[in-house]
């Protein structure tokens, strides 16, 4: 069976999933875009041969997390500061953890106020807002800012969410500045945006790899514009094209698809942070936690509706 991540790329062993990959492929290049070139669909490496040689800085003033840094993914519902699960202090059975608390936090950008990214603060964290820059969510207080023509195929396996047309940069990019600025408002150091990897989608429009580039560029550079720092969510195929654009990286289960390599490579390498999860009753912490230490990255088990608790890596 495919399991599909929160970043809306669907992963399987089976024909079908392959046949989707490579004929995703075969559209970009006949749309004259740059084939892929990280350990993505149907590629088993972890390592890859070729270093950059050179870095890109944040805007002067904008928080980056630094390479080794505590965090916590919860997105589900209002972040509860007094309850030890939602601040990330107990697994997601509500075991007090042992570790360091959270440094940071990834919470959502309309479910929390001003004031409960005020009060981390005052305990010293920094916040990061979560927003989908790449699918129409029903249930989102915007939702009538966009019109038909945007909206595109169901984002399967997540209720209420349909792809965008990231092509139409002149309708999304004003929606998509108007809630980074609530973010800005609100006191978030950081945005997370989520879904930027339509093109690899079944999405409903013949997106290509250079349509994806040029929309998460334009991501980054309007968080950075408002100040803000910006992760590289996913689309792990585009490493290579994109770890210039961003700051630090969130990636969801490359250990379980062995294509962790162009993280450590681009982003490590380079001083950039990267915050990594894996899911499921197969991911066990003594066999990724090992690797993920030895990569450089900030990894732990987390529950797939990241609601609640997490199990850092030692």
């Amino acid at each position: 069976m495919a399991e599909q991540v929160r970043g809306g790329r669907w992963r399987a062993g089976v024909v079908v999933a392959v046949t989707v990959a490579l004929a995703a492929g075969a559209l970009a290049t006949s749309a004259g875009a740059k084939a892929p070139t990280g350990p993505g669909k149907g590629r088993t490496t972890t390592t890859t041969t070729v270093a950059p040689t050179t870095t890109t800085a944040a805007p002067v003033g904008v928080w980056t997390p630094a390479l080794t840094t505590s965090w916590h993914w919860m997105i589900d519902h209002e972040l509860d500061l007094s309850d030890p699960k939602d601040m990330g202090l107990t697994d997601r059975s509500g075991v007090p953890l042992s570790d360091p608390p959270p440094e940071v936090y990834d919470i959502d950008w309309e479910f929390n106020p001003a004031s409960t990214v005020a009060a981390l603060h005052a305990m010293g964290k920094k916040v990061i807002c979560y927003v989908d820059v790449g699918v129409y969510e029903d249930y989102r207080s915007d939702a009538g800012k966009f019109p038909a023509s945007v909206i595109g195929a169901p984002d399967v396996g997540w209720d209420g969410s349909w792809w965008l047309d990231i092509r139409q940069l002149d309708v999304l990019l004003p929606i998509m500045r108007s809630r980074f600025e609530v973010c800005k408002a609100k006191g978030f150091d950081a945005i997370e945006p989520d879904e930027i990897d339509g093109y690899s989608n079944e999405s409903g429009f013949p997106l290509t790899y250079d349509d994806q580039l040029r929309y998460n560029r334009a991501i980054a550079d309007l968080a950075h514009s408002l100040g803000l720092s910006v992760g590289l969510k996913g689309d792990i195929e585009q490493v290579p094209d994109l770890w210039t654009s961003f700051d630090w990286s969130l990636n969801e289960e490359c250990f379980r698809y062995n294509e962790c390599g162009d993280l450590a490579t681009y982003f490590v390498q380079n001083g950039k942070a990267v915050f990594q999860v894996e899911y499921g009753r197969n991911a066990d912490p003594a066999v990724f936690c090992p690797k993920a230490k030895a990569l450089g990255f900030n990894s732990m088990k987390m529950p797939l509706a990241l609601n609640g608790g997490r199990l850092p890596c030692p």
